[in-house]
């Protein structure tokens, strides 16, 4: 028999989990010549028994992170028969979980993968809501799943960034009355699209504080009462002329204006 240690990982999912351990592992050891073979997704007997059936000629062991009992116990009793150590890295930890928490574990394949795509899903959202903010780029409205537009100060870069945490890729369009807003809005549905309008007291106050932080004076245009009803009107009959659901933020917390964001994209599916 070759005296090159082969280690062969087994798992019911992509056995990345098992690799590195036994990569740890064998890095404790003065170990010339050993080789590491991974079998990912395994789901049947049959495979199972084709691994043991090469593992049995050479000088083997094998290292397996398997959840479903039924395929754990016919490896331990195969390797067991054909002399072959078999070190379950999963299940002494699973089990040790069970008792502190007291409740019983899924048993299902693949479940960190699922939360590692679900996290590289909210970061790209993320990206992405920072990419397209405050219409710098038309071209991501026709990319987004929702295109926030308004006027000024009306929560849609904090509602972008609430939804990207949510994994939804949001873009959003500020509307002035003097700057031409981008054709990709009439080229998209007006399904995706959301308003956002607010009370004029409300958003004069705003704006006066935000003036005040800036180092402004208060008798800016940007927050005199007439400047704000002419923006809101011209925002009111653009959104009116595309046919989108329109949200008042005035009186709205962040959350709140998304979970009516979030009911409409349900309804809309």
């Amino acid at each position: 028999m070759n005296s090159r240690l082969v280690v062969y990982v087994i798992s019911d999912s992509i056995g990345e989990t098992g690799e590195q351990v036994v990569k740890a592992a064998i890095s404790q050891f003065v170990c010339k010549d050993c080789e590491i073979r991974r079998f990912p997704y395994i789901s049947e007997e049959e495979q199972i028994l084709e691994i043991i059936n090469e593992a049995k000629n050479e000088k083997s062991m094998i290292v397996f992170t398997i959840v479903i009992p039924s395929l754990r116990k016919i490896l331990l009793e195969k390797a067991k028969e054909h002399n072959i150590i078999a070190v379950d890295a999963m299940t002494p930890i699973v089990e040790a979980l069970e008792k502190s928490l007291n409740e019983q574990p899924k048993n299902e394949p693949g479940l960190i993968r699922k939360l590692d795509e679900k996290y590289f899903k909210k970061i790209e959202a993320i990206e992405f809501a920072v990419k397209y903010d405050d219409g710098k780029d038309p071209r991501g409205l026709k990319k987004a799943d929702i295109v926030l537009i308004g006027i000024s100060r009306t929560s849609k870069t904090p509602l972008s960034m609430y939804l990207a945490h949510k994994n939804i890729k949001v873009a959003n369009v500020p509307l002035v009355p003097e700057v031409v807003v981008p054709d990709e809005l009439f080229e998209i549905s007006p399904r995706k699209i959301i308003g956002l309008t607010t009370n004029p007291i409300k958003l004069n106050e705003i704006r006066q504080e935000r003036l005040k932080a800036l180092g402004l004076r208060n008798e800016a245009n940007y927050a005199s009462m007439d400047r704000i009803l002419k923006e809101l009107d011209y925002a009111e009959n653009l959104m009116k002329r595309i046919g989108c659901p329109i949200i008042d933020v005035s009186s709205k917390a962040i959350e709140e204006s998304a979970r009516i964001i979030l009911e409409i994209i349900k309804e809309n599916d």
